[in-house]
């Protein structure tokens, strides 16, 4: 049984973290070469890469905002010097309930695009709730107010939407730090985004950032006013109904990172408790039937959910096989991992060894804001609304 308990962990672990990324890969290679061969029987042209401003569609950029009064205003210079067709762009601030000034700031913006919405404190998915049916744009951009994006973003988005079948572009999220070059999250980053964007060429990926993604607005209902990780839900919910969420990586916004752990952690248990409560709002993507979406989400998000369960039952059935020298070695390289992982907290490491320690610490932390994210969903205390952190202007 302790063998059984063992390779089942071991395997779905394996499979969540590596395996899946590989399948994705094998996947987009068949699907290149039966492409190939389509194109070669039928002759056809190619889909312009640009459209004619004529046709661009119109556009909503969304924005929620709680006290962001120290970078509000840049976050306007952005956005009103994106390349898209003035008379085709509006840019909605959803300001919910800021006492720091915010509003005042968006009113002294004089150009006729930026539109403000403010009402009393409710959360972020009561800012999406109101804004996004108000919006004039057939498709609404959603973005964050510290999320400062390249000016071909918006049309490299909206380009996708040619194809009646997509539902949602999910763009590309930077993250920068400033006193730092290389840090834990930016090889997590690096990782996911790849997953992504082979996700993207099946279109279905399963989730979006809340930094830059782009939704068809007769697709969005309304949030349950408790959700939690609304960039999370909006787009399953899409998938959901049969839709196509592809990704565009040349669609990039950037975005400051922290180094406050304890910030970091907070902010990672939060959207694991949001996760979590997210199941009962995509039911529909937990069924087999609903092919590789569902896959997907089961590969992609749910096992990793279970991680640290899967990693504590390995590590338990572990002691029980000691009899045979193949799980004395198996146990060693977890011991070896979880120390690594705690050299990577206390810094003693240099050079590799230190960054190798620092992704490991990284990676036992988000499970374990995982299992806190849990406790949160089970005792039903992560509140909707969330809480400002402090943000400065970038300065590029």
């Amino acid at each position: 049984m302790a063998e059984l308990v063992f390779w089942c962990a071991a395997v779905l672990l394996v499979h969540t973290y590596f395996l899946y990324p590989v399948v994705l890969f094998a996947l987009d290679g068949v699907a290149q070469v039966l492409h190939n061969v389509r194109y070669m029987r039928s002759g056809a042209d190619r889909r312009r890469e640009e459209q004619q401003a004529s046709e661009l569609p119109r556009v909503s950029l969304v924005v929620a905002a709680y006290n962001e009064a120290s970078c509000i205003d840049e976050k306007l210079r952005n956005s009103l010097a994106l390349d898209y067709p003035a008379g085709r762009f509006e840019v909605l601030i959803g300001s919910d309930g800021s006492t720091d000034g915010t509003d005042e700031r968006v009113l002294r913006c004089t150009d006729e695009r930026v539109r403000l919405s403010a009402a009393p404190r409710g959360g972020k998915t009561s800012v999406l709730n109101r804004c996004i049916p108000m919006a004039k744009g057939d498709i609404v951009l959603l973005s964050d107010a510290n999320t400062m994006i390249e000016p071909e973003a918006v049309k490299r988005l909206v380009r996708h939407f040619e194809n009646p079948e997509v539902g949602a572009v999910c763009g590309q999220l930077r993250l920068y730090n400033p006193t730092k070059a290389e840090y834990e999250e930016s090889t997590y980053w690096t990782y996911e985004s790849l997953i992504k964007f082979y996700e993207g060429k099946r279109g279905a990926v399963v989730g979006a950032n809340g930094g830059l993604y782009a939704i068809r607005r007769s697709l969005f209902n309304a949030l349950p006013p408790a959700t939690i990780v609304d960039d999370f839900v909006i787009p399953l919910r899409i998938l959901e109904k049969g839709y196509k969420v592809v990704y565009e990586p040349e669609a990039v916004a950037h975005e400051e990172t922290t180094e406050d752990y304890g910030k970091e952690f907070g902010r990672r248990a939060r959207i694991a408790a949001g996760n979590f409560q997210s199941l009962r709002m995509v039911p529909g993507l937990l069924s087999p039937l609903s092919g590789f979406p569902a896959f997907a989400f089961w590969s992609h998000k749910l096992l990793r959910w279970c991680a640290p369960a899967l990693m504590a039952l390995a590590l338990v059935a572990n002691l029980f096989l000691l009899s045979s020298p193949f799980y004395k070695l198996t146990l060693a390289g977890q011991v070896l991992f979880y120390g690594l992982a705690y050299l990577g907290k206390k810094g003693l490491l240099k050079g590799s060894a230190r960054r190798v320690a620092s992704v490991a610490y990284y990676f036992v932390t988000m499970n374990l804001a995982i299992v806190v994210g849990f406790w949160r969903f089970l005792r039903n205390t992560q509140r909707a609304a969330w809480d400002r952190t402090a943000r400065v202007p970038s300065s590029s």
